[in-house]
């Protein structure tokens, strides 16, 4: 039965997130813990809905659920919210590796998606205007490793050592530290303030 409401309460996020990890197991469910986490923390300080940000961030890449997968894996994380009538989740998956609102900007991997697939995210990202749980997510998992919450730096290092550069990696990267500068500001604070002992230990393992 479909919710009548757009988002799952967070005890069912945390199911399907397990339900998720059964099908297809790997570090990217402890990524996606730490994220939640690290959305929940900047989302208290930033005075946003804090349930809105941890089920945001718990779920944003649950498309891994089929398996090792590039783009994929946000068409089926959307697809799969769709269907179960979360659609502001849905949204989540298909906007959190966008920071620069292209398709052409993704850098996590193979463009394994059908044409109809690629023309949904596509039309997603010309016709949405990120509101501030799409930026945090992009934030986020933008500095998280499985180890916890890291430089931004480090994490985006990582990415292109694994996967390489493409002609859009610096304008991401670019807006990726625009997000930082951004939830700076609505934190009143630097946000790696709230992370501190934490982001040194990982940053520099």
């Amino acid at each position: 039965m479909k919710s009548r409401y757009l988002m799952p309460s967070r005890e069912e996020a945390d199911n399907l997130l397990v339900w998720a990890h059964e099908q297809n197991s790997g570090p990217w469910t402890e990524h996606s813990r730490i994220v939640a986490r690290a959305a929940e923390t900047i989302a208290k300080a930033s005075k946003l809905d804090t349930d809105r940000a941890y089920i945001s961030g718990l779920l944003h890449d649950i498309g891994r659920y089929e398996g090792a997968r590039g783009l994929h894996h946000i068409y089926a994380g959307y697809e799969l919210m769709k269907e179960n009538g979360y659609d502001i989740i849905a949204g989540i998956c298909l906007s959190h590796s966008f920071p620069y609102q292209t398709i052409d900007s993704y850098g996590g991997g193979d463009y394994d998606c059908t044409q109809e697939e690629i023309s949904v995210i596509i039309s997603f990202l010309s016709e949405t205007t990120y509101n501030d749980y799409d930026k945090l997510i992009q934030l986020c998992d933008a500095m998280v490793m499985t180890q916890g919450v890291c430089m931004i730096e480090k994490r985006l290092i990582d990415v292109v050592r694994r996967y390489g550069f493409n002609d859009f990696t610096l304008r991401k990267w670019d807006s990726t530290f625009s997000l930082k500068e951004y939830f700076d500001k609505l934190c009143g604070k630097n946000i790696y303030d709230l992370f501190y002992d934490e982001i040194r230990t990982v940053s520099f393992i």
